[in-house]
C-alpha cells in the first residue's frame, strides 16, 4: 500500500504539486474541499469547452496583470469564489497559470489519496448505459479493492471492447486491438 501512496505523491510533485498540496491542505483545514472539488471541476470543464480561456492561461503573451484580471472575470462569471477563486487569482499572480491543469488534476489525487478512491479511466467505442458503467464501477472496484472514480472517454475508433487504465495498469480489450493483433500474425504467417 505504501507503494501506491508514494506513487500518488510523484503524480503531485513540481511546480503544480507545491500548488496542489498547500491548496489541499488550506481545504482540508477549512473543511471545504467538497466545495473546492466543485469549484475545480468547474473550472476543468470551461477549459475543455473554451479554446480562448486555454489561450489565456498558456500563453506567455499575457502579463501576470491581464492574466489575474481575465481570469477573475471569468471566475465572477462563472460564480466560483472562496478558496478555488483566491487560490486560481494567486497562481495567475505569480504567472503559473500555465500549470493550472496539473495543479487542478494534483489537487483531485491528493483527495482521491485521503479518501481511499482509485482513479480509472475507461475509453469505450460508444457511450455506456447506467447499468453498464455500474457494472464496469463494480468489476474495477472489485479488482482495486476500494472505491473507484471513474472517467469514461468515448473513441469510436476502438469499434468494440474498452482500454482500462488505473494506476499504472492498462488492460487493453479493444476489437481493435485484437484486430490489429490477428492482422499481424496473418502477415508473419503469410
Amino acid at each position: 500500500m505504501a507503494e501506491g501512496g508514494s506513487q500518488d505523491r510523484t503524480l503531485v510533485s513540481g511546480v503544480a504539486g507545491r500548488y496542489a498540496t498547500a491548496l489541499f491542505e488550506l481545504a482540508s483545514e477549512a473543511n471545504a474541499i467538497d466545495a473546492v472539488s466543485a469549484d475545480l471541476d468547474t473550472v476543468t470543464a470551461m477549459l475543455a469547452e473554451s479554446a480562448d480561456l486555454r489561450r489565456l492561461i498558456e500563453s506567455p503573451a499575457f502579463s501576470a496583470e491581464e492574466q489575474t484580471a481575465a481570469i477573475n472575470a471569468v471566475l465572477a462569471k462563472a460564480a466560483i469564489g472562496g478558496w478555488a477563486g483566491k487560490f486560481i487569482g494567486l497562481v495567475a499572480s505569480k504567472r503559473r497559470l500555465f500549470a493550472l491543469p496539473g495543479m487542478i488534476q494534483g489537487y483531485k489525487n491528493l483527495v482521491a489519496e485521503a479518501r481511499g478512491i482509485v482513479s480509472a479511466e475507461v475509453t469505450v467505442a460508444e457511450a455506456p448505459t447506467p447499468k453498464r458503467l455500474d457494472e464496469i464501477k463494480a468489476a474495477l472496484k472489485g479488482v482495486a479493492g476500494k472505491d473507484v472514480d471513474l472517467r469514461v472517454k468515448v473513441d469510436p475508433a476502438l469499434i468494440g471492447g474498452l482500454v482500462v487504465k488505473m494506476g499504472s495498469r492498462m488492460v487493453d480489450a479493444s476489437l481493435k486491438t485484437k484486430l490489429n493483433s490477428i492482422r499481424l500474425a496473418m502477415k508473419e504467417v503469410g
